[in-house]
């Protein structure tokens, strides 16, 4: 069985990772000099990220910013997380999402990223939706200016097979009667709530609608097709495919996405949602045997399935053409070169 990467021990995040966020994110995190933040999900896998390259920023930018997190179990995580958990510039606060005592003192910037368990649909509607009014009573407390929240492309339901690119603009939903739809269903009514509350109470707040993704700490034994194959050649396993492989997806490398994230925090604009991930569409099939040659598999691939004739691929692939033309993003690291950087990480 696959390892999840809470079962493994401790890894830092490549050097040329981090430099690349550093990089491409300077200007962005500059405007966090002095800054105090505060951010649920840390322990998540974008939180991880954001973490990091916090502390890789706030050292070498000398920006003289704070960083709290919020975690049921400030020691576990201390033990999981030693490279930023001990870091001068991050402190940890207990408690849950959805009833936390609220930090004492004033924050100027707030990054909600904590959701529920997906094998649990009530349990993750109510952490979903109530974690973010917390989140938000938090953020208007403590006299914030900017709300960052991380939203899904699962708020767009099912993509229309004519659609190659799903854009903000497009006003589909998931049917809330089909099982499966409660992880769309809940961010679409966080979003409301990011929206409402940040009218009432005068703070900015931006939304992230986050796609599909590579990169370490990126569970590899949970339904992410890119992790399952990334699990199954470490294994020296054939990569199995868990379908007819026409799937259509894309996949933005994780230091892209904290670039992205770092810039939406700082500049993304009020009542707006940006969908991020990357617009370059990849077969599901195309994507495990792109696995396989990255990683040098000799057991090849596996596809359990044969296509339905004349049935229309599913799709889920970004419009990112928002975040492109008002804030001059791009996913800059390609596939195989995130494939690669992902094993070179866990290897």
């Amino acid at each position: 069985m696959a390892q999840t990467m809470k079962d493994r021990p401790f890894k830092p995040l490549l050097k040329q990772d981090l430099e690349h966020v550093l990089n491409h994110a300077r200007q962005d995190l500059d405007r966090l000099r002095g800054a105090r933040l505060f951010m649920t999900g840390g322990t998540g896998f974008f939180g991880k990220w954001l973490a990091s390259s916090f502390v890789k920023a706030n050292s070498t930018l000398r920006l003289s910013a704070t960083l709290v997190l919020l975690t049921r179990d400030p020691e576990k995580f201390r033990q999981q997380n030693p490279d930023f958990a001990a870091d001068p510039s991050i402190s940890l606060w207990q408690g849950d999402v959805r009833s936390f005592d609220f930090p004492p003192g004033q924050f100027t910037h707030i990054i909600h990223g904590a959701s529920g368990p997906g094998n649990r649909p009530l349990e993750m509607f109510d952490i979903t939706v109530e974690g973010t009014r917390r989140a938000l009573q938090c953020a208007a407390q403590a006299g914030a200016k900017r709300f960052l929240f991380l939203s899904s492309g699962a708020v767009y339901g099912p993509q229309p097979a004519a659609m190659t690119h799903i854009p903000e603009t497009y006003s589909g939903g998931p049917d809330p009667l089909l099982p499966g739809s409660e992880y769309g269903e809940a961010k679409r009514a966080a979003e409301h709530l990011s929206v409402n509350y940040s009218r009432a109470n005068e703070f900015e707040a931006t939304i992230a609608r986050c796609f599909t993704f590579c990169g370490p700490h990126l569970p590899l034994a949970l339904n992410f097709a890119i992790g399952n194959f990334i699990a199954d050649a470490l294994a020296k396993r054939p990569i199995s495919v868990q379908g007819d492989g026409t799937t259509y997806r894309s996949y933005l490398y994780t230091a892209d996405l904290a670039v992205w994230l770092w810039a939406l925090l700082v500049r993304g604009k009020n009542e707006r949602a940006y969908n991020v991930g990357s617009d370059e569409e990849v077969t599901i099939a195309t994507l495990a045997q792109t696995v396989a040659n990255v990683a040098g598999s000799p057991q090849g691939i596996q596809i359990t399935q044969q296509p339905k004739p004349g049935a229309a691929p599913l799709r889920y692939v970004p419009s990112v053409e928002r975040a492109r033309s008002e804030l001059g993003l791009e996913p800059l690291i390609k596939l195989k070169e995130g494939i690669r950087r992902t094993l070179d990480w866990l290897c």
